[in-house]
């Protein structure tokens, strides 16, 4: 059965490419937004007015700052209407960012500016969705919010002075990120999509864009595929009358189940029971495949961290015990000086068959609590999939695509291939949970703030630790092992 049965839609893109890091991306959504001409919507997780999209001269007379850029767009565009939907706890912190208080009244007043904070979620759940669809006919999807301390160049270089907060100036880490842009009928399903939840969120009903336009793909942005088919999958939380969506975890899942070689994963959080177990079963397998996980060495924020770091720790804490547990590895990127590199972007490569790329988190709450949007690209040319694994291995190895792909090719192993190829500066570092307090692995054990189901949000639940299911598959499979073993014997 095709991966298309778990999705929402599948449907054709004329064009596709993933983009990595937030400094290519904010400069090809900008370029995208000026080919706009009948309706740009920008779905999103965060915003802030103050970021600059482009670092240096623009080419152009439109300012580099989102909020005066949108405003401009408004101005100097006549039948142009920007809708801009954001969580609603995101927008209330808007407020206190400096000038954007006064930048969100001028939109207020604008009468093709229609700004509106998203709070049609179950109790603790999040919009956290990031999509930009234009004129229906391109956009992008993926893991990529328009707000500070995001934009970054793949080279992550230490003490980059562009890497600063706006109006503060603080620097922050070097911040690794991936979208997807797509052009031709699923842009414009990407824009049914993002009406549907702009309605939700007690929006006006709007109008799809007839007019199919061409030129709205930027000039600079190389596509990787051409004439595939793209599938959306979402996450939404029951909340009322509004049922359930539990599309990407169905397709995850779906995803590892098919792996037959390797699966190249990148994501902030990986914490989820569902996922955990779909690994741990193939696991079980003789000649099981391989897994590589690329995460951030310590989760963004307090609660972060001792949520999801605390259910990391135990999660491979419970893997280590499997006998197979040497085939699924994570890892962690560090910059040339050692520093760490966050990474926030969402991104799944099955072999050289399937890519996906999209805003959830392998965390139980992006499987059934917040809106979640993913895209997959499931029939693309087996060689530029292979690339696109390879390239992003290569960024985080510091290495070249080649050097992969020829010890790739010796070895056989994406392990091994990643083992050979570390080593001192810019690399990949294997990843030892550190010590987690009694609170924090209780707090993680129980799941009450990275809940599976809204009803679960604050509700004790001990019993679905994953970690006790996964020690005892683990504790299975060594039982047939050694069975096994006295046979043979």
């Amino acid at each position: 059965m095709s991966l298309k049965s778990h999705g929402w839609r599948t449907e054709q893109a004329s064009r596709a490419a993933l983009i990595v890091d937030a400094a290519d991306y904010y400069a090809h959504a900008r370029k995208a937004m000026l080919a706009a001409r009948e309706r740009i919507m920008l779905i999103g997780w965060d915003f802030d007015t103050r970021i600059k999209l482009v670092r240096g001269p623009t080419g152009d007379e439109a300012p580099s700052e989102l909020g005066p850029f949108l405003t401009w767009l408004a101005d100097n565009r006549p039948g142009l209407c920007i809708d801009i939907l954001t969580w609603d706890i995101a927008a209330v912190k808007l407020l206190g960012r400096g000038t954007t208080a006064l930048r969100l009244a001028r939109w207020m007043a604008h009468p093709r500016i229609t700004f509106r904070p998203d709070g049609v979620h179950p109790v603790g759940a999040s919009h956290h969705q990031k999509i930009v669809v234009i004129d229906d006919s391109f956009a992008f999807c993926g893991g990529i919010d328009m707000t500070a301390s995001r934009w970054d160049t793949r080279e992550h270089l230490d003490g980059d002075e562009r890497r600063r907060r706006p109006f503060t100036g603080r620097r922050y880490m070097p911040w690794h990120d991936a979208s997807m842009a797509v052009e031709g009928p699923v842009a414009r399903a990407l824009g049914d999509l993002a009406r549907k939840r702009w309605e939700l969120a007690g929006g006006n009903a709007l109008t799809p864009v007839e007019r199919s336009d061409d030129g709205v793909w930027p000039d600079a942005l190389t596509p990787h595929f051409r004439d595939v088919p793209v599938t959306i999958a979402r996450t939404r939380g029951l909340n009322g009358d509004i049922d359930e969506v539990r599309e990407i975890e169905a397709m995850f899942v779906a995803m590892i189940e098919r792996v037959e070689r390797f699966a190249y994963i990148e994501t902030q959080y990986f914490a989820s029971r569902v996922i955990a177990e779909a690994i741990c079963k193939r696991l079980d397998e003789p000649d099981c495949p391989e897994f590589v996980i690329v995460n951030p060495k310590v989760a963004d924020g307090w609660l972060e961290e001792s949520v999801m770091g605390a259910s990391r720790a135990e999660l491979i804490d419970a893997l280590r015990v499997h006998p197979n547990h040497q085939r699924a590895r994570i890892y962690t990127p560090v910059t040339h000086r050692g520093d760490d590199i966050y990474v926030h972007a969402k991104i799944m490569i099955a072999d050289d068959r399937v890519v996906r790329v999209g805003s959830a988190n392998m965390n139980n709450r992006s499987m059934g609590l917040d809106s979640e949007c993913d895209l997959i690209v499931e029939d693309g040319d087996p060689e530029t999939v292979a690339r696109l694994r390879n390239d992003l291995l290569a960024e985080h190895l510091g290495v070249s695509i080649d050097d992969v792909a020829t010890t790739l090719k010796r070895t056989g192993s994406l392990i091994e291939t990643v083992e050979r190829l570390r080593g001192t500066g810019r690399s990949l570092i294997p990843f030892d949970p550190p010590e987690k307090s009694e609170l924090s692995r209780a707090v993680a054990d129980s799941q009450a703030l990275d809940p599976e189901h809204p009803d679960e949000a604050f509700e004790p639940a001990a019993k679905r630790s994953l970690s006790r299911r996964i020690r005892r598959r683990a504790a299975r499979v060594r039982q047939r092992l050694s069975r096994r073993r006295r046979f043979s014997a």
